[in-house]
């Protein structure tokens, strides 16, 4: 495809003010209909073009691209080079390496990763300034939201649960909020995953990308994903990621991330049944039969 008919009309002007000589664009979307990046290449050099979905989303990432300049190394995040509130536009700058997420690496490489994940997140978080009254119960509010989430999911799926699986689900719509109120605020990265990963082989640098759905929350959050989908099968990847995180999880944050990764799990479940979609149904079944056999 030609730049006129790659990129949309208003978009391409506006890359064009910023980058002298745009020559190129490859679409670099993830496969979902929110996705909207492209990698652009023009005289001067290479940059990454982002149509947030929402102002919402825009706002975020624009805050979060500036937290990660005064808390991350030059070479573990993309700079911000422009961005658009009008058009929802973000440019940033390229990094060198590849996307963790599909990658085949050796199992000592594959620990180092792991490690850096964890010691950059360590830092991440390690930054985060006391959230506010009104953050703190935005946080408070998401927390009720999940466990009126598990609540409603389980209603419909409940049949399809063991007794053991339906108590853990039923302890999220009991305990996740007062648990969770225990816990300070951080600035979260979101969606802490390889997919979210960039891996430099060549001179060992791990770096993060993907700050759309950053926002204050806590901590165990950026781990859920990990907990649910890899960490049970790898619990040597998830030694790894704590080596480098630096401290073992508190025993409340350990309940949290478990109910958590539980509401996750049946949302899971709920969809992949209302969808007829069999990858998330087994998803969410593998998850939970995995966190009562952890908490049991």
């Amino acid at each position: 495809m030609t730049l006129h008919t790659l990129l949309p009309a208003d978009l391409r002007e506006w890359v064009a003010d910023q980058l002298s000589g745009l020559t190129s664009a490859t679409d670099a979307s993830w496969p979902r209909n929110d996705s909207r990046v492209w990698r652009v290449h023009s005289d001067t050099g290479a940059a990454f073009v982002k149509l947030s979905p929402t102002a919402a989303d825009f706002a975020r990432e624009v805050r979060a691209y500036e937290y990660a300049a005064r808390t991350l190394a030059d070479d573990e995040a993309p700079c911000l080079l422009a961005a658009d509130p009008g058009l929802l536009a973000i440019m940033t700058s390229p990094l060198p390496g590849r996307v963790v997420r599909g990658l085949t690496l050796e199992a000592e490489e594959e620990h180092r990763v792991h490690e850096l994940a964890g010691r950059l997140l360590s830092r991440w978080h390690g930054h985060s300034t006391l959230g506010t009254v009104r953050t703190r119960e935005s946080v408070g509010a998401s927390m009720a939201g999940q466990a009126d989430e598990a609540g409603a999911c389980l209603e419909r799926i409940a049949e399809h649960l063991t007794d053991a699986q339906r108590a853990l689900v039923q302890r999220v719509t009991r305990e996740l909020p007062q648990l969770a109120e225990r816990l300070p605020t951080v600035f979260r990265h979101g969606d802490y995953s390889p997919r979210n990963w960039l891996w430099d082989d060549e001179n060992g640098t791990h770096s993060l990308i993907d700050f759309e759905k950053s926002g204050h929350g806590i901590a165990v959050e950026d781990l859920v994903w990990l907990c649910g989908a890899l960490w049970p099968t790898r619990p040597d990847l998830k030694r790894a990621f704590l080596t480098g995180y630096g401290r073992k999880l508190s025993s409340t944050e350990q309940q949290v991330l478990l109910l958590l990764t539980a509401r996750l799990a049946v949302s899971y479940l709920h969809a992949g049944s209302t969808k007829h979609e069999p990858v998330l149904v087994e998803r969410g079944r593998t998850v939970l039969a995995d966190l009562v056999r952890t908490c049991g």
